[in-house]
């Protein structure tokens, strides 16, 4: 077949994840966002912190009067200062909205990356599915081809019908049609596996173990989920988030201070740039808000609301979670009783199939009754692939629902995704001026 790959490239699952984990574009841009995020914490720090700056000014300019003209020139060089020394507290806030905001980031990416195994997952076991289904397929083109060549002969030697022929060859068109269908499956989910993964499967195996991580039972696993879900988590920072707004647009009701100052060394003189000497200042400034057209109050309105908003969010992302745990466990356990039932059909099918070929054989049954074993028993082997790979699809949708599909539970050999270092590498106030130094 052509679909058959290399035993030399085989690819098991656990480095099918490796590979997506390390190299798939949406945990990379997810990894990113976290960085955006961290900035606006700076950002919002830097509203508690000095604004200094060094002005330089340098021009020329000439008059003429009665016919005379007369030239001047004007330079200078200060140092200007200005620092907000209090604002009812509204910096901070915003501060711990940010903050919020980029652990809500953190937990972003730890969803991705749950959503990025899972769909890795999904579609190596659907490679394997599809595989398995193709060669299944092709094998009873081949079985119904016999029948076919078996009915004509019969039929020359006056032992059979043209029924019988007839029979055996719509039966082998069918097979051939879903022959076709299942290698036209197996290209949308190469496909799918490339998109995920990265590169084009190669002789694919399920040779997972998941060594203890799934839940025990229906409660553990909702349990797992309400602490560790980052669905949960996000929620829950979404709602420190608007509780900070809230804080902020409340505190811009309040006055400001600030303190501004500013030192001149050279040109301080205006009428004489030449002449010597230095000029500086220092300065409060008091900003008491009494009338802004409605926008304080509407500022502070909105804030409450998306506060209340968020709290209603949390209770539906809550929601969801369970309904998702409840749904993978249900899944799980359905799928290992299918694969109980096929496996106990396949066995007695198999059976039956050769029986019935023994008895048609001898003019105790006909072609149509080895026909319709033959499909029977394809019924069951198709039915044991797909609850095969139900049962790991559902297992890894149960992890991923509980909250623990991540590189560090599964043990995955590979760099985990964090914006921790880029985080605290921001929360420095004085980066920009050991930049400056270097």
């Amino acid at each position: 077949m052509v679909f058959a790959p290399s035993a030399a490239q085989a690819e098991s699952l656990r480095q099918a994840l490796e590979s997506a984990y390390a190299n798939n574009p949406d945990l990379m841009s997810a990894l990113l966002s976290v960085k955006s995020a961290a900035e606006d914490i700076a950002l919002r720090k830097a509203g508690k912190l000095p604004t200094i700056a060094l002005n330089a000014n340098a021009g020329a300019g000439f008059a003429v009067t009665n016919g005379a003209a007369t030239l001047s020139r004007s330079y200078g060089l200060n140092l200007s200062y200005q620092q907000t020394l209090f604002d009812n507290f509204k910096t901070e806030s915003q501060i711990e909205q940010a903050r919020a905001l980029s652990e809500l980031s953190t937990y972003t990416l730890r969803n991705a990356e749950q959503n990025v195994l899972l769909s890795v997952a999904t579609a190596y076991m659907a490679v394997i599915r599809d595989t398995q289904l193709v060669q299944l397929r092709e094998s009873n083109v081949a079985f119904f081809q016999a029948q076919v060549d078996s009915a004509e002969q019969r039929l020359r030697l006056g032992e059979g019908t043209k029924i019988d022929v007839s029979q055996a060859r719509s039966r082998l068109a069918q097979s051939v049609a879903s022959y076709r269908s299942a290698i036209a499956s197996l290209q949308t989910s190469r496909a799918s596996y490339q998109r995920w993964v990265g590169h084009k499967p190669q002789n694919l195996s399920h040779d997972f173990r998941f060594s203890g991580l799934l839940p025990s039972s229906i409660d553990a696993a909702v349990a797992s989920a309400e602490e560790r879900h980052p669905a949960i988590l996000s929620a829950r920072a979404a709602i420190r988030s608007a509780m900070a707004g809230s804080d902020a647009a409340k505190a811009a009701f309040g006055p400001t201070l600030n303190l501004i100052g500013s030192l001149c060394g050279i040109g301080c003189f205006g009428a004489n740039p030449d002449q010597p000497g230095m000029t500086g200042s220092v300065g409060l400034q008091l900003s008491i808000p009494l009338y802004a057209g409605g926008a304080l109050g509407a500022s502070m309105r909105k804030a409450n609301i998306e506060q209340i908003k968020s709290e209603v969010d949390a209770l539906s992302a809550r929601d969801q979670v369970r309904e998702s745990v409840i749904s993978a466990w249900s899944t799980l356990q359905n799928a290992n009783a299918q694969i109980e039932s096929a496996q106990s059909a396949v066995a007695s099918g198999q059976f039956v199939v050769e029986g019935l070929i023994q008895e048609r054989d001898v003019g105790q049954r006909t072609t149509l009754d080895v026909l319709n074993a033959q499909a029977e028993l394809t019924t069951a082997r198709e039915g044991l692939i797909q609850a095969t790979s139900s049962s790991v699809i559902a297992s890894f949708a149960l992890l991923a629902a509980a909250g623990r599909l991540n590189p560090i539970d599964l043990g995955l050999n590979v760099e985990v995704k964090s914006g921790e270092a880029y985080t605290a590498k921001v929360e420095d106030i004085w980066q920009e001026l050991r930049a400056i130094e270097e």
